[in-house]
């Protein structure tokens, strides 16, 4: 299998329900915590290239809703990718980096057709 990399946060339930999904088909995989290691322009604008900006930030979790109104309009890659180096938790978990492609969130029937 080619390479794998999970990024999230360690105590999410959903990052758990997916590193055991892996785990249990023995899949090697290698976890970016955002909490310590935060995320970088370059791997964000290799993921904006697959993905819309509004499909990588959870909407719906609580760091979104904290932002500002003005944090909030007129979002573009580049203030996406700024928004989510500041604020790593808005990003969906798991991010799940495939040899180069992305993956988002844990859904037990597309983690079968990948692995």
């Amino acid at each position: 299998m080619s390479s794998v990399k999970m990024y999230g946060i360690k105590n999410c339930q959903t990052m758990k329900k997916a590193m055991t999904y892996l785990e249990s088909k023995h899949v090697a995989f290698e976890f970016h915590d955002y909490k310590k290691q935060g995320i970088d322009a370059p791997t964000l604008e290799q993921w904006l290239s697959q993905k819309q900006w509004d499909e990588i930030i959870n909407k719906r979790g609580t760091t979104w809703r904290k932002l500002s109104d003005e944090e909030k309009t007129d979002i573009n890659p580049t203030k996406a990718i700024e928004l989510m180096i500041a604020n790593p938790s808005l990003i969906k978990r798991p991010a799940l980096d495939v040899a180069g492609k992305l993956y988002l969130g844990f859904d037990e029937a597309l983690y079968q057709a990948i692995f």
